[in-house]
């Protein structure tokens, strides 16, 4: 019996890297071959990657992973993603591209491939009207509720060891459990706290900005550099006719009516403005 099982784990250990090997990434002439584009995508956060009420995938960022397999000329299939398991889904070649609210860290960039931005972003902090939390100070031995995998908690774990964070996986059970009192405030992209604020009437950005200025780009498996150029190659093309900021018109405006300068936030051509 030992015999056997000692077989049975070299044979299981040979088919790892034939399994590792399944997992590379297509490249752009097998997704066109194939006649579909897979793109990760968030649907629990609004206004970015959501499903509304009828079941259909809407938001800034599906708007452009629109846009990306109609100039490709294929079908596109939306694939729901969390914020923590975003790089697992690239790594794992269950996607071609993220397009899920993915803001461009050196950390990140060692294990995918950020294309150009298309937009900026810092992180935010909301709580409520009744107990404003309006600095850092405030925060410190009170608690921050976070999701996992986002900058917001490799931020505060870096620099605000005295804020106790209450991590979750998805950004609805984050903003569930800000609604429910379970914390004193909730950290994310300040893009996402200013539109949640907006529509939850009792709670406040606090914390506009926080952090450095970052930005938000698509990402795509490292090293697959055909599907990477194709991205590229779409955003400096579609600032010839404004394209984000016709994304930010049909996505966003509705959301932030007068409160945020689309300049503030959109990204043409992959230029930093």
């Amino acid at each position: 019996m030992k015999k056997l099982f000692a077989l049975i784990l070299v044979l299981a250990l040979a088919l790892i890297p034939a399994a590792l090997a399944d997992a590379q990434a297509r490249t752009l002439d097998e997704i066109v071959e194939s006649g579909t584009l897979t793109i990760g995508v968030f649907s629990d956060k609004k206004p970015f990657g959501y499903v509304d009420e009828t079941g259909e995938y809407q938001g800034y960022d599906v708007y452009f992973a629109r846009r990306l397999a109609e100039d490709l000329g294929v079908e596109l299939e939306l694939v729901s993603v969390d914020a923590p398991n975003r790089v697992e889904y690239l790594t794992s070649a269950k996607v071609d591209i993220i397009l899920a609210n993915f803001t461009v860290t050196p950390e990140r960039a060692e294990v995918v491939d950020f294309a150009l931005p298309y937009m900026k972003v810092a992180l935010g902090v909301v709580s409520p009207d009744d107990a404003l939390i309006t600095s850092v100070e405030d925060l410190r031995g009170k608690t921050l509720i976070v999701s996992k995998g986002t900058t917001a908690e490799t931020w505060f774990t870096a620099n605000e060891p005295e804020v106790e964070l209450l991590k979750f996986d998805t950004y609805t059970e984050t903003f569930n459990a800000l609604l429910d009192g379970r914390g004193d405030a909730l950290s994310t992209d300040n893009t996402e706290v200013l539109a949640w604020a907006i529509e939850n009437p009792g709670f406040t950005v606090g914390i506009e900005t926080l952090g450095s200025l970052d930005t938000i780009a698509p990402a795509v498996q490292k090293g697959n550099d055909t599907v990477l150029a194709y991205i590229n190659e779409e955003i400096e093309k579609l600032a010839e006719e404004n394209f984000f900021h016709a994304d930010y018109e049909a996505t966003l405006k509705e959301v932030y009516g007068d409160a945020v300068d689309p300049d503030n936030l959109v990204v043409e051509g992959g230029v930093i403005e």
